[in-house]
């Protein structure tokens, strides 16, 4: 078969290939979580790749660039593994949909444009994750976390859970999971054409994505920015209330479950 030839065949495999992109991408975040998980603090805890070898336990981060960098790096790998299983089903629909456009043209843009969307939507949690490192370091500054990367004050851990019960409530919330929640008429009210458009969609996508989930992310601060056990819990309740078809009745629940949590470390601070 020709050079040519296997191109368009491939081509011709946008979904099969656009979803094993998206897995193989999950997997090594995840990979990448796993890595980093050492022995010498918790079997729970990240302690290994992304620590500075010469920092003693007990003692908090210099914070030279060589830290934000690997804290940025660390958050990046974070969301990637936290947001990519429920914003799948998004990215394979508008796959379908450009792959179907590409062959009623007999253009062969497809892969270019699933990778702009992509892009589009994960700069929006590489954002999220630049403001957090920055959070992480004015809270560690105002020794209000631990070693373990956690909240060492009650009140503040009550605070940040009673804050994203109230948000659950919201009507923000409420709107942005609808969206989050609604592939198929996100792309029919928000499709825009040209070289752009697919990273535009793929930026306002993840706007609501960044709006549905970003106080849920902050809870990371509360069992441990890397405890893999809090991070796989967060993953799999941002997945449910996306994909669930009882989705929007978890959050809710879920909502009162924060709410309650909150005010009894505060109570009991």
């Amino acid at each position: 078969m020709a050079p040519g030839s296997i191109v368009e065949a491939l081509l011709r495999r946008e979904t099969a290939i656009t979803a094993g992109a998206l897995i193989l991408l999950n997997v090594l975040a995840w990979l990448a979580l796993l890595a980093g998980a050492g022995t010498g603090m918790s079997v729970v805890a990240m302690s290994g790749w992304w620590l500075p070898m010469s920092l003693p336990i007990g003692e908090s981060w210099p914070w030279t660039p060589y830290c934000w960098l690997i804290a940025f790096v660390m958050w990046v790998v974070m969301m990637v593994a936290m947001m990519l299983p429920s914003a799948a089903p998004m990215v394979l629909l508008y796959a379908k949909v450009v792959r179907r456009a590409d062959q009623q043209s007999g253009k062969t843009e497809a892969a270019f444009s699933i990778a702009n969307f992509a892009g589009g939507y994960l700069s929006l949690w590489i954002l999220f994750s630049v403001l957090a490192v920055a959070l992480q370091f004015a809270l560690e500054r105002a020794g209000l976390m631990t070693v373990m990367m956690s909240s060492g004050s009650p009140v503040l851990s009550g605070v940040l859970l009673i804050g994203a019960g109230l948000y659950q409530l919201t009507p923000l919330k409420s709107a942005c999971l609808e969206h989050c929640r609604s592939p198929a008429a996100y792309l029919a009210n928000h499709w825009r054409a040209g070289a752009l458009g697919p990273w535009r969609m793929g930026l306002g996508h993840g706007s609501y994505c960044v709006g549905c989930c970003a106080a849920i992310m902050l809870l990371l601060f509360v069992g441990g920015v890397m405890n893999l056990v809090w991070i796989a819990g967060l993953s799999i309740f941002v997945a449910l209330e996306k994909l669930a078809p009882f989705g929007a009745w978890i959050a809710k629940a879920i909502a009162i479950v924060l709410l309650l949590a909150g005010a009894a470390l505060i109570v009991t601070a």
